[in-house]
């Protein structure tokens, strides 16, 4: 598969690596923290710690989780993950906590992984059952957020809701060799959220990328060069208003145009067409003037700093650029 050079995989769902927003050790040693979309969790330190077992065997399970799971402890465990709905590559999320990378265990995978070295392993951990008994008794967030002492931002926390739960409804939905434009600009949602703007059923960015960029397919008559783009079915979370028309007619595009999308994204659609964006909610009353500023601002300075290189060669032909205009 081929690497785009400054994005990750081709075709690839990219979101930037989540923060740490707080992270604790208990007095006996047990590591914890919150996401920064509040999501608790244990570090591979502390797990291996409530659960009582030796932690390089825990990382030869986590480390090959793909194969570990068909047989053996693997497989049992894997059992009462999939019960609990948990279905992800691996056991872990990576995170950065203090600007270095770690593992993050959440809720589901920590209280499966207890619960089986506490009722289901040939030799049962009783540190893992008294462990286990705390946490159902108490709830892992609460557990985490009491020793953490993490007191969430409500209104965040319901814009990560918002945004994860679109990606959950269309992760599935874009046929291989193609992309959408809601999981190429996932980055910049989620950079809104993290500058406190509230993302929710009124402001969706990927409906002006989305249409913007359509436009510039369709004046650009990129069908012929990169082959035509296909219909996909985008539904909304039930707790949007726009559910109520779901599936929504929405288009995926070919892999080979990644690229492009790309850089226009970044030298088109964030330098003139986000600002307008932006002031139109303030207009609308969906978002306060001084963050529609204050992002505009955020997102102009991210880009001067990244911009060094010269415009990419397709760009310009697709544009109708003319080396006398430069």
């Amino acid at each position: 598969m081929e690497n785009d050079e400054n994005n990750g995989q081709k075709g690839q769902l990219t979101i930037p690596i989540l923060q740490s927003e707080v992270q604790r050790m208990t007095p006996d040693g047990i590591e914890m923290g919150v996401m920064e979309n509040g999501m608790p969790y244990l570090s591979q330190r502390g797990l291996v710690k409530m659960a009582g077992i030796a932690r390089t065997s825990f990382q030869n399970l986590t480390n090959d989780w793909q194969s570990a799971k068909m047989i053996g402890v693997g497989h049992d465990i894997n059992k009462l993950l999939l019960d609990a709905g948990y279905e992800e590559d691996e056991l872990y999320v990576e995170i950065n906590t203090d600007g270095k990378p770690m593992y993050a265990y959440t809720e589901p995978v920590c209280l499966a992984i207890l619960e089986y070295y506490a009722f289901d392993a040939k030799k049962r951990s009783e540190v893992a059952q008294n462990s286990f008994r705390l946490l159902s008794k108490a709830g892992f967030r609460v557990f985490v957020y009491g020793h953490t002492g993490y007191k969430p931002d409500h209104t965040q926390l319901d814009s990560w809701k918002h945004f994860h739960d679109r990606i959950d409804l269309v992760s599935k939905e874009v046929p291989s060799g193609y992309f959408c434009v809601f999981r190429e600009i996932a980055g910049m949602i989620v950079s809104l959220i993290r500058h406190d703007i509230i993302v929710n059923d009124k402001i969706i960015p990927d409906i002006s990328v989305g249409q913007h960029w359509g436009k510039f397919w369709r004046t650009n008559d990129l069908d012929s060069k990169y082959g035509e783009r296909i219909n996909y079915k985008h539904n909304y979370p039930d707790y949007y208003p726009q559910s109520k028309s779901n599936p929504q007619p929405a288009k995926a595009y070919p892999d080979e145009a990644l690229a492009l999308f790309r850089r226009w994204f970044e030298e088109t659609y964030l330098v003139s067409k986000f600002p307008t964006y932006m002031l139109n909610k303030v207009k609308a009353k969906a978002l306060p003037k001084d963050n529609a500023e204050y992002l505009i601002d955020i997102f102009k300075q991210d880009k001067l700093e990244k911009k060094t290189t010269p415009i990419d060669p397709q760009l310009k032909t697709a544009l109708g650029f003319n080396p006398k205009d430069n």
